[in-house]
Parts: structure tokens; sequence; C-alpha cells
């Protein structure tokens, strides 16, 4: 199953295929575009992204812009595209700020950019700390300023808001809607169904295949979520969650 869009696509995936963990996955999303990957674990959701990434080799096509990934070289793939992994690591005791400014590599110095990342994600009064002695969540919005400060046109985020406190979680997913809205194009991964409608667009993997694909409130239904996550839900309105 592949979404349908009309001319020029930010990214492209046709039958994409990784034995035992994908099968035969097409999807294609328009600039300005804040998409979600849900499903449960094992689903194929990381190994989606990974692929749309280009940091995983799968059959099919990939294309950024409407570019063939295997046409880039290394620096242009650093100015399209940011990635966010799923967990952060760091083995050695770099300064948050110059993991932060790492993300200016593909264009240059920009200290400005970057202490704007830094103040965006409550950075800041962390900025000469190591890495290494950070909190998971600490180390994940220093992975978001860095992906971020790249200016990247395409954003790939895998599990962003899993290690989140409420408040970081809504000012990312506050961020990503400004920043989409500007033309940015956007896909992550997520778990919180209730934070998928916020998007624009939801992706449904299961069992490694693209179950469904389009708006949140449509593609969201009763049926699905017990068939693809076997829950039971009610429409109710829920708990809703906003910034002061």
């Amino acid at each position: 199953m592949a979404t349908e869009t009309t001319g020029v696509t930010a990214l492209t995936v046709t039958n994409a295929s990784v034995p035992g963990r994908l099968e035969n996955v097409s999807l294609s999303l328009s600039p300005g575009m804040l998409a979600g990957l849900v499903g449960p674990n094992g689903s194929g959701k990381s190994t989606l992204l990974q692929v749309a990434a280009g940091l995983l080799e799968a059959s099919g096509d990939l294309t950024w812009n409407d570019r063939d990934v295997d046409d880039l070289v290394i620096a242009e793939r650093g100015r399209l595209t940011a990635w966010v992994p799923q967990e952060a690591r760091f083995e050695f005791g770099f300064s948050v700020r110059s993991v932060v400014a790492q993300g200016r590599y593909a264009w240059g110095d920009d200290d400005a950019g970057v202490d704007e990342a830094l103040q965006q994600f409550d950075l800041t009064m962390l900025a000469s700390r190591p890495v290494n002695q950070l909190s998971g969540g600490e180390r994940q919005r220093v992975m978001i300023a860095r992906a971020l400060v790249t200016q990247a046109p395409l954003q790939l985020w895998d599990e962003p808001l899993a290690p989140l406190d409420p408040r970081h979680a809504l000012e990312v997913l506050a961020h990503a809607r400004r920043i989409t809205r500007a033309g940015t194009t956007m896909l992550i991964s997520l778990h919180d169904l209730r934070a998928a409608y916020c998007l624009d667009f939801v992706v449904v993997m299961h069992q490694g295949r693209l179950r469904a694909a389009g708006p949140p409130e449509k593609v969201l239904t009763l049926d699905l979520l017990m068939d693809v996550f076997g829950v039971r839900a009610k429409q109710t309105s829920g708990l809703t969650l906003e910034l002061p």
C-alpha cells in the first residue's frame, strides 16, 4: 500500500524489503508533512525509518526530494536529511554544545543557530556538560537539537518522545509542528497513540507490512486498533495536555 501524493515528494520508499523485517513497503510523503509511524513492537517501524534514512540496505528504491539517494554524495545527504536514533549512546565525554554543533557539519559553523537550538530544548545550562553524564531524556533532547540545527528539509526520528517527560515531549511536538508548517518534512515513530492525533498523517505498521496510511482520525479506527494492537478503545475525549 502506498500513500497518494502529487507533485514533488520529499520522501519516497518504493517496494522496500528487508528479509524477516520488512515486506514490500511503499511510502511517499509530501513536503511540509508531519507524519508518524505507529505499530506494535517488532512491527517494522524502526526498520522502515532506517531504510528511509539510507542507513539500512533494502531492496527497492529510495528518493529524497525526488533524487535517488544512491546518486547523492555524503555532503548532499547531510544537507537533505537528519536522523535521530531511538536511543542516544555516547562513549566519549563530548560537551553538549559540541554534539549539537555537529549538526552543522555539512554547512559550516553557525554559533547563533547552535545557541538557539540549545535554548529551544532547555539545554543552555547543560551546554558544557559531557553528554555521557546526562540522563536519557537529556541525551535525547541533545540529539533532537543536533538534528534540527542541520535545517535539513527531511527529518527522520525513531521514538523521539519515549524518554522525554510530558513537558519536553509537548515542546518537541510543538516545534515539529512549527518547522513542518514552514516546509520541513518529518517522519517519526511513536507508541503514544494520543500523540499520533497531533500529526497530519499516520502510517500503521504490522508484522513488517504497511497496514494503513492516512489522516489519524480516519486510519485509527476501533477495528484497526483491535486488529493491530489487540486493544479495545472507546471514542472519548481522553486526556488532553497543553503547555501553559
